[in-house]
């Protein structure tokens, strides 16, 4: 695919590190997902469309789109989706999928979105929060460009909430998903990162700490999986309903 296919990431998470690691990844990106998940990315995706809450006609932005899976599965709402990353690498495999030719897809830094204040009616981002550089920016642009009341899901790895499922959960991470990885992905190293990305990651309620401090309210989480993945979900303020909004 490119120069880019052996990079890896750190938990630096210098953007042009972590975009070039997810170009290198591209390719076999979505099987690569399927297998390690065994098959569960799916109905997380499902889960977060269907939190969203979304009405056809609305205007609703897939942060960290990648390859545009997510998007595919918003635009069965009836909502018009637009698809949003930093990686070119995942956006051209993204176009080359026949089945979302027709989406929405826009290269994009989530510290610096490329829309007008909002622009949206929701939005929401899919396992790509943690890969950010800067999360209380992103959060803060995801605000900014969502319309007052609009809503916001963030579909991401968690803490198991079972301890003995914790540990048997980090041990796959560390030593059983790269071992996975070396046979079914383009770059296995890339997924030793994402491991610890995943570990490192702080726990449901820290999170939803970090959203609220971030402009949006009513924040709230659901575990899905006995809380490996959770949704966080919040909403814009309406300055003409919240005071605390207005400016």
């Amino acid at each position: 695919m490119s120069s880019h296919r052996g990079r890896v990431a750190t938990l630096d998470k210098e953007p042009a590190e972590v975009a070039a690691m997810f170009d290198g990844v591209a390719r076999r990106y979505d099987v690569t997902n399927t297998v390690l998940s065994l098959g569960l990315d799916r109905r997380w995706r499902r889960r977060a469309r269907q939190c969203l809450e979304l009405e056809p006609g609305q205007r609703v932005l897939d942060l960290a789109a990648g390859t545009a899976v997510s998007t595919a599965e918003l635009a069965r709402s009836g909502a018009r989706p637009v698809g949003c990353d930093f990686s070119l690498g995942m956006l051209r495999a993204g176009r080359g999928n026949r089945a979302r030719r027709g989406l929405a897809l826009v290269a994009g830094d989530a510290t610096r979105l490329p829309f007008r204040d909002a622009a949206f009616d929701a939005v929401t981002i899919s396992f790509g929060l943690r890969n950010v550089v800067d999360v209380p920016a992103a959060l803060r642009e995801m605000a900014r460009v969502t319309r007052p009341g609009g809503r916001l899901v963030v579909c991401e790895f968690s803490r198991p909430v079972w301890a003995p499922l914790r540990v048997t959960y980090l041990n796959y991470l560390m030593r059983l998903l790269p071992w996975l990885a070396r046979r079914v992905a383009s770059n296995a190293q890339a997924y030793v990162y994402l491991a610890e990305s995943i570990r490192a990651w702080p726990a449901q309620a820290d999170l939803a700490r970090t959203v609220a401090a971030c402009g949006w309210t009513d924040v709230r989480f659901r575990n899905l999986t006995f809380g490996i993945v959770a949704l966080h979900l919040a909403e814009r303020p309406d300055p003409a309903t919240d005071p605390a909004a207005r400016v």
